[in-house]
């Protein structure tokens, strides 16, 4: 089975003949072209594909979807707030090569030294967030004009200079 990306939410119908409003965080305008179906997660872990009808983008991140056998309201209102996933390769071939998302699968490095794979992106006003799995544990690591030193796109890596003390946070066991 594919790795699947995160890519935003359902989060609202519109209409009456079951369209859902998709609020993601791929960069650009979206229209779905030569993307059979996305996930929608029902339970943590648990993806049901729903297979693209139509889709039409409204903004740089709301983008109108019918999906294949949701077509009352009340089917579209039963899918919202759920989160919506691509598998990778789909990912790849959508998002935008400078948005944020297009950091997941980089390699965190800090002085030359591997920390781990991205595996989450969050925007948040200030700053980006990426998490990694560090020792085991799940790390979160501020990325911004101070930690943030180069993204390297041929090698797929984020150089940073992180605060003293942020990974032994990670590194400690908890009694």
């Amino acid at each position: 089975m594919s790795e699947y990306v995160h890519i935003g939410k359902l989060v609202a119908p519109h209409g009456i003949t079951g369209h859902v409003i998709l609020e993601h965080a791929l960069g650009n305008p979206i229209h779905f072209k030569g993307i059979v179906a996305l996930f929608v997660e029902q339970k943590a872990g648990s993806f049901i594909p729903y297979f693209i009808e139509s889709a039409q983008a409204k903004t740089e991140t709301i983008t109108h979807l019918q999906l294949e056998g949701v077509n009352t309201r009340e089917a579209a209102n039963f899918l919202t707030a759920k989160k919506v996933w691509l598998p990778q390769a789909d990912f790849q071939k959508l998002v935008e090569k400078n948005s944020p998302l297009a950091l997941l699968g980089y390699m965190v490095q800090e002085e030359g030294k591997n920390l781990g794979p991205i595996q989450e992106v969050i925007e948040q006003p200030h700053q980006l967030m990426v998490t990694i799995l560090y020792n085991g544990q799940e790390a979160y690591i501020p990325l911004h004009e101070e930690s943030l030193l180069g993204v390297n796109h041929a090698k797929k890596t984020v150089q940073v200079s992180l605060p003293d003390g942020l990974l032994d946070l990670y590194s400690e066991q908890q009694a």
